[in-house]
């Protein structure tokens, strides 16, 4: 059974940079989709970005378009979401999630099987 774990999140300052990494465990996930999630207190959870099982093709929320970057690194089974420009609507609890790949739909969360537990970011103003 594979397993995601999340880390890298943080309190920081608007304007601050961070990076999320989603380690995989329990077998490869390289023919995956992988994606980013986020929830902030109150709120639904969101889409914010996938990225191929290859790595080669990427899509972001709309509004995160230029301060997020999603890649992969398959050689360490691990996701990455660099966050620039923080700010403080980014504050969330950020998830990672597995889907194995010729789904469509990849901005919803009913097509991942496999999340991890999530880490919280915190952005102040």
């Amino acid at each position: 059974q594979v397993q995601l774990v999340e880390s890298g999140g943080g309190l920081v300052q608007a304007g601050d940079s961070l990076r999320l990494s989603c380690a995989a465990s329990g077998r490869t996930l390289s023919s995956h989709v992988l994606g980013w999630f986020r929830q902030a207190p109150g709120k639904e959870r969101e889409f914010v970005a996938r990225v191929s099982w290859s790595g080669g093709s990427t899509y972001y929320a709309d509004s995160l378009k230029g301060r997020f970057t999603i890649s992969r690194d398959n050689a360490k089974n691990t996701v990455y979401l660099q966050m620039n420009s923080l700010k403080p609507e980014d504050t969330a609890v950020y998830y990672c999630a597995a889907a194995p790949s010729g789904r469509i739909y990849y901005t919803s969360q009913r097509v991942y099987d496999t999340w991890g537990q999530g880490t919280q970011v915190s952005v102040s103003s």
